[in-house]
């Protein structure tokens, strides 16, 4: 397994969660790790990403929520997530990319399920 990811679970509404995701030392220097989620019935969107220089991108729908944290030393990334909505359930998958922009390559999780009861 090159991505392991752990921290999914049932929720409340307004409860928070973290998510982490280990990554296999075949996988490096990693470029971009991060989450993306998929509802049931909708495509796969963005989470939270976090460059190696620690440039950050979130999805608008979790901006001040949730907050995206790396250990490069570690390749491990996590995702803290805060006042979950039932909007949020969905199964999230840990990301990874290697290499640059134009060449990179893409690799995910198995994916780990989230959900937030109203």
């Amino acid at each position: 397994v090159l991505l392991q990811a752990s921290g999914g679970g049932l929720v409340q509404t307004g409860g928070s969660l973290r998510l982490s995701c280990a990554a296999s030392r075949k996988l490096f220097p990693i470029a971009v790790m991060g989450w993306y989620r998929q509802a049931p019935g909708k495509q796969r969107e963005l989470v939270a990403t976090m460059s190696r220089d620690a440039t950050t991108n979130y999805g608008d729908s979790v901006k001040g929520r949730f907050t995206i944290s790396r250990d490069n030393a570690q390749n491990t990334v996590n995702l803290q997530m805060n006042i979950l909505k039932p909007e949020d359930t969905a199964v999230y998958y840990c990301y990874a990319g290697i290499g640059p922009d134009v060449r990179r390559q893409d690799y995910w999780g198995q994916g780990t399920l989230v959900t937030v009861s109203s």
